[in-house]
């Protein structure tokens, strides 16, 4: 298993590493430490499984780099670490199609587990996103750990009803690059690989009518 670390600060960077190879042994974690490092090291190496980007380094652009990284390596899991912790930035970036984003205040065993669970194919949303005033809505699979953020609730909708992605970037104002990471990530929760199985999943779950 390989990831990319990305991070400017090289304590927290350091720190983070030495966390991952004392829970994920079998992980090789390289590092950068701004987003055109990060870049080249996916050039590099394109069997990369986890790419995890600090939000406050150079030449990082918030979703408009998380979206640029899914339209370059579709289905990528992208996971965000900041020590910003506002509802409303973290449900721009996982709207965007970053896969979970992981506040640097939380504890090493949420850190571990949300990169678990974004490896499983999940999706981490954090607990401050549920308090905040902008709070996208979470919904809890039955039997698992994974969730949809309430963007991707709107597009499921919409597939489940037939709708072609042209139809759901008008409907849903947003880019078909968007749409596309959007899907990917549906496709990963519910466990499918096409729009025929996530709709009928989608009806079994009672996420649709």
């Amino acid at each position: 298993m390989k990831a990319i670390l990305a991070d400017d600060h090289a304590l927290f960077r350091d720190g983070f590493v030495l966390l991952l190879q004392q829970h994920e042994p079998d992980m090789q974690c390289r590092v950068a430490d701004t987003f055109d490092d990060a870049l080249a090291c996916l050039q590099g190496d394109p069997d990369v499984d986890l790419l995890m980007l600090d939000l406050n380094m150079p030449g990082m652009l918030g979703a408009r780099s998380v979206q640029a990284v899914q339209e370059a390596h579709p289905g990528l899991p992208v996971v965000i670490l900041s020590g910003e912790e506002r509802a409303s930035q973290m449900e721009a970036l996982l709207a965007a199609g970053a896969s979970g984003y992981i506040p640097k205040s939380s504890s090493a065993p949420v850190m571990i587990s949300a990169i678990r669970l974004v490896l499983a194919g999940g999706v981490y949303v954090p607990p401050q996103m549920m308090t905040g005033a902008r709070s996208t809505p979470r919904v809890q699979l039955p039997d698992t750990a994974m969730h949809l953020t309430g963007r991707q609730l709107d597009v499921l909708r919409l597939l489940a009803q037939g709708r072609s992605n042209k139809l759901i970037c008008r409907e849903l104002d947003m880019s078909e690059g968007t749409l596309k990471t959007h899907i990917n990530a549906i496709y990963r929760v519910l466990n499918v690989i096409n729009r025929t199985e996530a709709a009928l999943e989608a009806k079994r779950l009672g996420l649709v009518d």
